[in-house]
């Protein structure tokens, strides 16, 4: 199997960015530690702060789907389900 990368884009609700903010901080420690996360990098847009995008590279498809099924994320899950505007998530595969 083939290294998944994912590029993950979501926006937070105006008055919830400080808190989706400490949610995500919360998931990088743990998924950094799981089997078969090669990546994992959270950024914030300068311009626009409601805005994260998540870079990840992930060794299969069945890591990524690991973590998808881990505690943090499922706790991340319930505590932002409510507080954001926008998600978009990309599984994709490098082609040069």
């Amino acid at each position: 199997m083939s290294t998944v990368t994912i590029v993950a884009k979501l926006t937070a609700k105006s008055e919830a960015i400080e808190t989706v903010k400490a949610e995500l901080l919360k998931m990088l420690a743990p998924t950094r530690q799981e089997q078969g996360c090669l990546e994992y990098r959270l950024h914030q847009d300068k311009d626009n702060p409601a805005v994260f995008v998540f870079y990840e590279n992930w060794e299969n498809r069945a890591c990524f789907e690991q973590h998808m099924n881990s505690r943090h994320f499922l706790s991340y899950v319930a505590a932002v389900s409510e507080l954001i505007a926008d998600k978009v998530v990309n599984k994709m595969t490098e082609i040069g």
